[in-house]
């Protein structure tokens, strides 16, 4: 075998150990991150251009916030729900987060 053939093979290898190594990590890790929470509340949203609809009327969003709040500490609730909203795109961000944080009993 050539050099570089061994030399490309060794990085293959590497690559392949470095990649078990995060998928061990992300399986050892319990609680979810905060990226987690945005992705899973913005999923959760029924939006259009103008505004999120169903805040009010969805449990799972209810569950998902109390949630996030056990398992979260306090500095990073507003910047998740923040984020999830700003995430959707929509032109009434304001009011979807004033009545996320309502829902949630969060101060602003």
């Amino acid at each position: 075998m050539k050099s570089t053939d061994l030399a490309r093979r060794d990085r293959e290898i590497k690559k392949a150990r470095k990649r078990e190594m995060v998928l061990e990590r992300k399986g050892q890790r319990e609680s979810r991150s905060p990226g987690d929470y945005i992705n899973e509340m913005h999923d959760l949203f029924f939006f259009d251009a103008e505004k999120i609809y169903n805040i009010n009327m969805s449990e799972e969003i209810l569950l998902l916030l109390e949630e996030m709040k056990e398992e979260l500490e306090e500095k990073h609730w507003t910047s998740v729900i923040r984020k999830a909203v700003k995430k959707s795109k929509v032109k009434q961000k304001e009011e979807a987060v004033a009545e996320l944080f309502a829902l949630a009993d969060i101060e602003s």
